[in-house]
């Protein structure tokens, strides 16, 4: 029975030294970073300003990987079931909380199956239209689409992409329901929405900043609590009357579940690092975000935006109606 003992106690010590040792040589190779929406679009800007900066701090290359489809969840999917060595993480956006319930058969567990490393960024939205509409504010917006829901159509880039999420809170808000039309991806819809196929969209700034201020689109309003640097002429949603579609769409970086802590750590200290960069922090402005704190750049800063997220949209997706399944 002594022996037993000694063994197991063995065993387990040289497990601690194994999995130390492991973490504190981490990364011995390139890194995987997925982003489960297809390249050009914003998330994909987004993960490789912070991919390109973490990866000089630490010394392996990330490289992104995109895995685009049903919304975000073939990426996340094939995420959750790599090996948890922390070579193959997650850049997601808010979809990973709304496909908690858009999705009534999802292929993992949103709130348990992955490991989280940190919040990233919150990008505001702006409610846009093209550049001929006839609305000369949001108000007038508002006004019009009311009077005319048949024939005005609102552009998004597939179930469950972050002009679909807008989108869809803003019908919320006017209580009035527009004729959808969805893309394979941002950078259809707004070509359709440059070339005037096509009358409103909601998305990131990081998509439509360069359009606002080429004047190739209107923009009507952003989503955030303050007006944007970028964007200073544009008004929020609060000064344009729909103070409901305050949103932002928020950007966070998982591993698998079962990814040692010491390398989620590693990883988060990495990522606070790479948001106080001089470069990410300018390429973010220009985009018309920031950085989050170094309290959002760690797991339980993720963890607990992700949980609150699951239950701020669960009632305006069931109320929608609109499920990916």
């Amino acid at each position: 029975m002594r022996g037993l003992s000694i063994s197991f106690a063995a065993t387990a010590a040289i497990t601690l030294l194994s999995t130390g040792a492991y973490a504190a040589g981490y990364p011995e190779r390139n890194i995987t970073m997925v982003v489960p929406f297809s390249a050009g679009g914003p998330t994909d800007t987004v993960t490789r300003l912070v991919a390109e900066t973490m990866s000089k701090d630490l010394g392996q290359q990330i490289i992104v990987e995109n895995v685009g489809g049903a919304g975000g969840t073939l990426g996340a999917s094939q995420v959750a079931k790599a090996e948890a060595d922390g070579y193959t993480l997650l850049l997601h956006h808010i979809g990973m909380a709304t496909s908690a319930t858009l999705y009534r058969k999802l292929p993992y567990d949103t709130l348990n199956a992955f490991e989280y490393v940190g919040l990233v960024t919150d990008v505001p939205m702006t409610v846009v239209a093209k550049k001929d509409f006839e609305a000369k504010d949001l108000k007038g917006l508002v006004d019009y689409v009311k009077a005319n829901a048949d024939k005005v159509s609102l552009a998004n880039a597939g179930i469950g992409a972050a002009s679909h999420l807008c989108g869809m809170l803003f019908m919320s808000e006017i209580k009035t329901p527009l004729v959808t039309v969805p893309y394979k991806g941002t950078g259809p819809a707004m070509t359709d929405l440059l070339g005037g196929q096509v009358d409103l969209m909601c998305d990131q700034t990081t998509n439509t900043t360069k359009q606002i201020k080429g004047g190739t689109i209107k923009a009507y309003a952003v989503t955030s609590a303050k007006r944007l640097a970028a964007l200073p002429d544009v008004p929020t949603v609060a000064e344009a009357g729909l103070p409901g579609l305050e949103v932002g769409i928020w950007h966070g970086i998982y591993a698998p579940k079962g990814t040692p802590k010491d390398v989620t750590e590693k990883l988060s200290a990495s990522l606070q690092k790479a948001l106080k960069d001089p470069n990410i922090i300018a390429r973010f402005a220009e985009l018309g975000t920031v950085p989050v704190s170094d309290a959002e750049a760690t797991p339980a800063g993720l963890k607990s935006k992700l949980e609150s997220e699951v239950t701020r949209w669960k009632p305006v997706i069931e109320a929608a109606g609109q499920y990916a399944d």
